[in-house]
Formats: C-alpha cells, sequence, structure tokens
C-alpha cells in the first residue's frame, strides 16, 4: 500500500444487533469498524503491533440503516516517525441498490509500538527499498 492510495478493508451488512435503543446504526459500531480498518492497515505498515492515538475530524454525513451494505475504506495521509495518520472513509449501498453513497469520514492516529507496548519507528523493520518507495 502508498501514501494516498485508497483501499478497502472490510464491508459488512448492519443488522438490527448494531442499532442504538432507538433502532438507528449506533454511531460506536461505525467508529468500532473504523477504527479496526485503521488499525489493521497501520499494523502492516509498521510490521507489527500498534496502538490507535487519536481520532479526529469525524462527521457523520448519511444515515445507516439495517440492511445497508457498509464498506470501510482508508487511506495513508502521513507516515511520520513513529505514528501513521490514516484517513477512513465509510461508505453504503442501500439494500437493493447500486448507488455507493458517502456516509462517515474521520482521521486516525495510530502509533508503532515495540514489545514493551513503547513507541517504536515506523519504519523500524522496512526493507530498503520499501523505505526507498514509501511502500509496505
Amino acid at each position: 500500500m502508498s501514501i494516498k492510495e485508497r483501499v478497502l478493508v472490510s464491508r459488512t451488512i448492519a443488522v438490527p444487533a448494531d442499532t442504538n435503543p432507538w433502532g438507528d446504526i449506533f454511531g460506536g459500531w461505525i467508529l468500532s469498524l473504523m477504527d479496526i480498518a485503521a488499525g489493521s492497515i497501520a499494523a502492516r505498515l509498521a510490521k507489527g503491533s500498534i496502538a490507535t492515538k487519536a481520532i479526529s475530524d469525524v462527521t457523520f454525513d448519511t444515515p445507516i440503516f439495517v440492511g445497508d451494505e457498509v464498506s470501510v475504506y482508508a487511506e495513508v495521509e502521513k507516515i511520520g516517525n513513529t505514528s501513521m495518520t490514516l484517513n477512513i472513509y465509510v461508505t453504503i449501498k442501500r439494500k437493493g441498490q447500486d448507488e455507493e453513497l458517502h456516509a462517515v469520514k474521520g482521521k486516525f492516529v495510530m502509533v508503532a509500538l515495540n514489545e514493551n507496548r513503547r513507541p517504536r519507528p515506523v519504519r523500524e523493520k522496512w526493507t530498503d527499498a520499501e523505505k526507498a518507495n514509501e511502500v509496505a
């Protein structure tokens, strides 16, 4: 994966178990999917353990309903010394429709961790070719 390349990380269907007490899809469930996606890509980039440091600029732009197909995409915005900033996007397809709608977006900062659960350089385990191309 390279910088600014948007990739599909996960796809699922919103079900009644994902709703809040009023029957709407729970925002916390969506944030969880987004955090898992950010963690998956960050762990792949760091080639090891990671932790979520910050979540910001989250906007819920389109409601998500039971039966919607929910897709989560990740895009690496920046790789720092010990951290990675990822833009996470959620799109949906309504039941029986083909149009993909933007639903949620947010920025996630993930930190690479060493064996003592302390921050370590992201590129520490990269090959020379990966460092030269910023690809992991």
